[in-house]
């Protein structure tokens, strides 16, 4: 699992916005977090503890369907003086079943804040409905589901073509040829 993080500053010094990309090291990254009945929660600390990252998910106990409902992000960053922080407890990103594992193996970009972006790369959550350690059956993102769009497209060019030359073989042989007559 890949996160990065991009995030918009206003420089007062340059007069712009000045983007900053921050990747999350798994190995250098400390992981906390709670779990409940309809509320989980992952925390994820790095950099001396200079950025935590809090990922919330919610359980609609009705529709046995979870979704990642809120995301904190609070960083101490270099060249900065003030720390960052920003926040949205109204998402609806990595939807999933209960009992189901969610999971997208291209890069999505989570919009959390006008300031605050996470690019994901295979991704696999499944904050609910855990049997054991392990993760239960996989749920696809839209965007890997799309990936078989493209073979399906050259496979169905290649079979009209193969009938077009078939046709034009039949239709070749059928046509009687003037000039010279068979024996």
């Amino acid at each position: 699992m890949g996160l990065q993080l991009n995030i918009t500053l206003s420089s007062t010094s340059l007069n712009k916005a000045v983007q900053d990309v921050v990747n999350i090291q798994p190995n250098l990254t400390k992981s906390s977090g709670s779990c409940g009945p309809d509320f989980a929660s992952l925390q994820l600390t790095t950099d001396a503890e200079k950025t935590n990252l809090t990922f919330f998910f919610t359980l609609n106990t009705t529709s046995n369907k979870y979704r990642l409902s809120g995301v904190s992000l609070s960083a101490i960053l270099p060249n900065v003086k003030e720390p960052f922080s920003a926040h949205n407890s109204s998402l609806d990103y990595l939807q999933g079943t209960l009992g189901y594992s969610y999971m997208c193996r291209e890069e999505q970009t989570l919009d959390v804040a006008q300031n605050l972006s996470i690019n994901t790369f295979q991704v696999q959550v499944q904050p609910f409905g855990l049997a054991g350690d392990q993760f239960g059956a996989a749920e696809e993102c839209q965007l890997d589901e799309d990936d078989m769009l493209i073979p399906i497209i050259v496979g169905a060019a290649l079979a009209g073509l193969v009938l077009i030359v078939l046709v034009a073989y039949l239709i070749g042989r059928k046509r009687s040829h003037a000039g010279y007559q068979t024996i």
